[in-house]
């Protein structure tokens, strides 16, 4: 419906939305692209030799493995618990269901500086289970573990709550109709759920690596922040300002936005992908939906 189409009413007058449009983008760009071109002018302030060994430095690149590392381990168990809970709370009854989504939303209300502090009451050496880790010489807190404990801690939601209103909408007609021709479990998942599921579970995918990589508070609290060892981008970029190297810590820092970038292009891209599948899916006629092919279970 065009602006003329739309009732009196409903019609702002050209000042207003000019106005209202002014707000946003200025809004935008004092918050959102200043900030960020700040970020890459301090990087390369001092010319491009002083970027690249700022971040070609030993301990800058062992901060970039450890994130790495650390996001491939988070996001592949998020995806699979994600699609685990997702799965368990859309298509069946069960005692407990509420509980559940309150402890999957709990990361969103819990200050992670909060869950840090938990995982150090619990691994620390004066913890709860620390007296045994030391006995069995394990080594959670301050180490790598303690660090993916994190951020798996800040990171699990995000998958869940991407998948489950998705699941919901889109109900368990088609798994049903799967299950009465004699499709087994692994069958309905792999055919009907997956597809049906995966621009969504792509768009929690990116929201959780960028978490993942990310995440400062929690792990701040855990890792102890050793050079080399325990520091990640984020504590590496914190150590470098407060030593005053401007230049090397936004060199980092550069790197993170443009993760940040990547992850807003293919977040926009999955988006647009999923509005395209959504709007498929409500023409019936052309979109019949997925092309499922299961033999009937042998009698």
């Amino acid at each position: 419906m065009s602006v003329a189409d739309r009732p009196a009413h409903l019609t702002e007058p050209r000042w207003v939305r000019g106005v209202l449009l002014f707000l946003a983008l200025g809004f935008l760009a004092l918050f959102l692209l200043v900030p960020l071109a700040a970020v890459f002018v301090e990087a390369l302030r001092k010319g491009w030799q002083l970027y690249l060994d700022a971040i070609v430095e030993p301990d800058a690149l062992s901060a970039i493995r450890l994130t790495l590392l650390v996001a491939a381990i988070a996001l592949p168990v998020n995806l699979v618990f994600g699609v685990a809970a997702a799965w368990a709370i859309t298509k069946f009854q069960f005692r407990g269901k509420q509980f559940l989504i309150t402890l999957i939303d709990l990361p969103f209300s819990v200050s992670p500086v909060v869950a840090g502090l938990v995982f150090v009451l619990l691994f620390g050496t004066q913890g709860w289970f620390g007296g045994w880790l030391q006995d069995h010489d394990w080594k959670i807190v301050y180490a790598v573990p303690g660090i993916i404990l994190a951020t798996l801690f800040v990171t699990f939601p995000f998958v869940a709550r991407e998948l489950i209103p998705l699941m919901q909408a889109q109900g368990s007609e088609e798994e049903q109709a799967a299950l009465t021709l004699g499709a087994s479990g692994w069958q309905i998942f792999w055919r009907v759920t997956l597809p049906n599921i995966k621009w969504g579970l792509l768009y929690g995918a990116i929201l959780c690596n960028a978490r993942a990589m990310g995440e400062f508070g929690a792990v701040s609290v855990v890792s102890g922040q050793i050079r080399g060892l325990t520091n990640t981008m984020t504590l590496h970029v914190e150590i470098l300002y407060n030593e005053y190297q401007y230049s090397a810590a936004f060199a980092v820092a550069s790197l993170l936005a443009l993760l940040a970038l990547v992850t807003l292009v293919a977040k926009n891209i999955v988006e647009w992908r999923n509005a395209r599948y959504l709007r498929a899916a409500e023409l019936p006629v052309e979109y019949p939906g997925p092309a499922v092919a299961i033999k009937p279970a042998a009698a």
